[in-house]
């Protein structure tokens, strides 16, 4: 142990200096975004070496230590910075297509720098490039030929003042056939978590919906990472309330524009998504027109009650973020849809694999039967060889398209 935090932080070793006399780190312990302190091994001295206004995820160094790559989590894009250590100047690559680069390398000689570029309109694609010259040579060509890259949409950064005037930002996509004469759907798009964050960069599932004439608005609500600890922490034990508002009133935004049909806005996403799904559906009745519920939560007293095993170190930071069973019961039954579904009126989708450890069937199968007791729409999508997330494609395709169906009956 070589920290000396007095308070709760998130620390990640990083990597050695090539000397090896110091361990580099990155902390959230020293201020509002990670930075990178460095730990001389010798004098058990910690001292500051790198910081940001926003999160670096992390360093690393060339096999000799010449380069210096450094990560930021920037307002939802990774952005990579290459340093040459000898003369502290970044290296200047030549034109390349947008998007954010990702697992730089280099030649054992360092006169050659692999990466890949990922970017909303393509895959991750593999370029080498010979250092200092205009040789650069993309590799592979990931996006489908089937798929005509014009048909894809590159997102933009929306920000919206939420019930409380904190400014929450999402990642938006607008259809191509949108404008003001030609009004389009929208849906409202939960990351995972909690605590996780929507970012840009290829997601096929987006890209079909949009593609299909839905606008998608991914907002990272208060207790989403990488806009700082502050923001990270807004929603601590305030789950399915004030997180809950700020999906509201991202709908409020998208009602806003010119060119979505404010009528006609629905909400989705996965696991904790999943769960702000049937939240906002049971709890905020009159506000969505539909709902997918992808691997989500729904009764918060048996998942944090549940905890397997592989589980335990987790723990803890759940408990912190959402309550401790044993003190916070009343509050997590109060939150958890499953106990509140009769409030459901709108149709809800519900997609749950078979092997779920965090979020079990049994769950999704109390829901759905509680839905269909109202005599609501709902369908119900279980694969049975998945767990928590898609691992096969062909299962990823089967429900992208099950989605574009469910949509197109309901809010198209």
């Amino acid at each position: 142990m070589i920290s000396d935090f007095k308070q709760d932080a998130q620390i990640d070793a990083n990597t050695f200096s090539k000397d090896g006399a110091y361990l580099y780190y990155t902390t959230n312990g020293k201020g509002e975004f990670s930075q990178v302190w460095r730990y001389d091994l010798k004098s058990g001295q910690h001292s500051e070496y790198l910081k940001d206004d926003w999160d670096i995820n992390f360093i690393y160094f060339s096999k000799s230590g010449k380069y210096r790559v450094k990560v930021v989590n920037e307002d939802s894009s990774a952005k990579v910075t290459v340093i040459d250590t000898q003369t502290n100047q970044n290296l200047n690559l030549p034109p390349l297509p947008a998007g954010s680069l990702s697992r730089v390398n280099f030649s054992a000689d360092e006169s050659r720098m692999s990466f890949y570029l990922n970017s909303d309109t393509s895959p991750n694609n593999l370029y080498v490039w010979s250092i200092g010259s205009d040789d650069i040579k993309k590799l592979t060509s990931s996006l489908s030929a089937s798929i005509n890259p014009d048909n894809l949409v590159e997102s933009t950064i929306a920000r919206f003042k939420s019930f409380d005037g904190l400014e929450v930002p999402g990642v938006l996509y607008k259809p191509k056939q949108a404008s003001k004469a030609n009004k389009v759907p929208a849906i409202v798009f939960v990351h995972g978590g909690p605590g996780g964050q929507s970012r840009t960069g290829y997601s096929a599932m987006k890209q079909h919906l949009v593609n299909q004439g839905y606008a998608i608005y991914a907002v990272n609500n208060r207790g989403s990472s990488g806009y700082g600890k502050t923001f990270n922490h807004l929603d601590d034990k305030k789950h399915g309330e004030d997180d809950l508002q700020d999906i509201v009133w991202s709908k409020k935004y998208l009602q806003s524009l010119d060119w979505v049909d404010g009528e006609r806005i629905g909400i989705m996403g996965g696991s904790y998504g999943g769960y702000m799904t049937p939240a906002a559906l049971t709890f905020e009745p009159e506000e969505f027109k539909v709902g997918v519920n992808i691997f989500g939560v729904t009764n918060w007293v048996r998942t944090l009650t549940s905890i397997p095993p592989w589980w335990e170190s987790f723990k803890k930071s759940l408990y912190d973020e959402m309550g401790d069973p044993a003190t916070d019961g009343e509050r997590h039954h109060r939150i958890s849809p499953l106990f509140h579904a009769k409030n459901i009126t709108k149709p809800l989708m519900v997609v749950q694999g078979a092997n779920d450890p965090r979020v079990l069937q049994v769950e999704s199968d109390e829901l759905v039967e509680a839905v269909k007791s109202n005599n609501v729409p709902v369908e119900y999508v279980l694969f049975d060889d998945e767990g928590h997330g898609f691992t096969k494609k062909a299962n990823q395709i089967t429900a992208s398209n099950a989605y574009v169906t469910f949509l197109n009956k309901h809010l198209k």
